[in-house]
């Protein structure tokens, strides 16, 4: 400031000097721009005053901001660790933008071609996709329908297996029954064993075979004593079996019979009019319900052994099982 006032005093002495030798107008210029200068020093003293409040001004926040720094650098070294970390990731993810951004570099600066090309490619994937998800769609569809057929079929199985096991247990009882059965039988026909009865069980049946000699006269259908006394004795064991159907048959040889034109004409007629003696015999001395009952004729068709007539001529009671709870579980 000072430099700038000495400046101005000697240019103002110098225009004093001058005052003789230059023109009025010259000399008017210059004390012109002397006032100018006053005027434009005084605005730099005050300026300058300006700038030095707010130097100590700024020299009171370097001081603050001094002590803020020193408080910065002792929470940067509580938070390097962190910091540290935070870099690392950054680093990461930095990376990791650059190369989304090489991606994106090369994705642009491909030809339209190209992008047409990769639109293309996506569209056709699309399509794929969709075909695929419909596919999907009836797989799916498909499966749970097989679900369901499976779910029913285990659901069919179980329930057959329950019948299956009724059936077998039912079979069981009955096959019991049928052993208990013929036991009974041929413990109380024991006497007759030797003459002509025989008892066997064969698929769940008790059969009670009786040759014709023990029974019949030749060719007759009247029974003798010793028959009726062992059909009665057969009857009264049975006539508690409830569940029986009773089936008499009668069997003959292959010898033709000459009746001159009575009954019975032939082995047919012979071998029905025997089995029906036989239930009418039963039926007078038991309490056997008649619809357990049938008769039928075999004939000579039915033979137990070709070379032995003897047996092949007998009345067949084959005992069976009612089977109405068994073909109620089958059904």
């Amino acid at each position: 400031m000072r430099k700038i006032q000495v400046i101005l005093s000697l240019a103002l002495i110098v225009a004093i000097g001058f005052v003789g030798c230059v023109p009025q107008r010259k000399f008017v210029e210059m004390k012109t721009a002397k006032d100018e200068s006053d005027v434009e020093n005084k605005e730099l003293q005050k300026q300058l005053d300006n700038v030095s409040a707010t130097t100590k001004e700024q020299g009171a926040t370097i001081e603050t901001l001094t002590k803020s720094v020193s408080k910065l650098n002792e929470d940067t070294t509580l938070y390097g660790k962190e910091y540290r970390r935070l870099r690392v990731m950054y680093d990461k993810v930095n990376e990791l933008n650059n190369e989304l951004l090489s991606k994106n570099e090369k994705l642009y600066n491909n030809s339209l071609e190209e992008n047409k090309k990769l639109l293309r490619d996506l569209e056709r994937a699309k399509e794929a996709l969709q075909v695929k998800e419909d596919s999907l769609y009836k797989l799916e569809k498909s499966v749970k329908e097989k679900q369901l057929a499976l779910s029913k079929a285990q659901k069919d199985l179980f329930e057959r297996e329950v019948k299956i096991k009724e059936l077998d247990s039912l079979l069981q009882a009955q096959r019991s029954a049928s052993e208990l059965l013929k036991a009974k039988l041929e413990a109380a026909l024991l006497n007759y064993k030797n003459k002509g009865i025989t008892v066997r069980e064969e698929n769940g049946k008790v059969y009670v075979s009786m040759e014709a000699q023990l029974l019949f006269p030749s060719g007759k259908t009247d029974i003798n004593a010793d028959g009726k006394s062992a059909i009665i004795q057969l009857a009264k064991i049975i006539q508690d079996e409830k569940d029986l159907n009773i089936i008499v048959e009668g069997h003959t040889d292959t010898d033709k019979i000459s009746s001159g034109g009575s009954i019975p004409r032939d082995n047919w007629e012979l071998s029905v009019l025997r089995s029906t003696e036989v239930i009418k015999l039963i039926t007078a001395n038991s309490s056997i319900d008649p619809s357990q009952l049938s008769a039928s004729g075999r004939s000579e068709y039915h033979p137990l052994d070709v070379n032995d007539k003897a047996r092949n001529r007998r009345i067949e009671i084959i005992l069976e099982p009612n089977l109405k709870e068994l073909y109620k579980i089958i059904k």
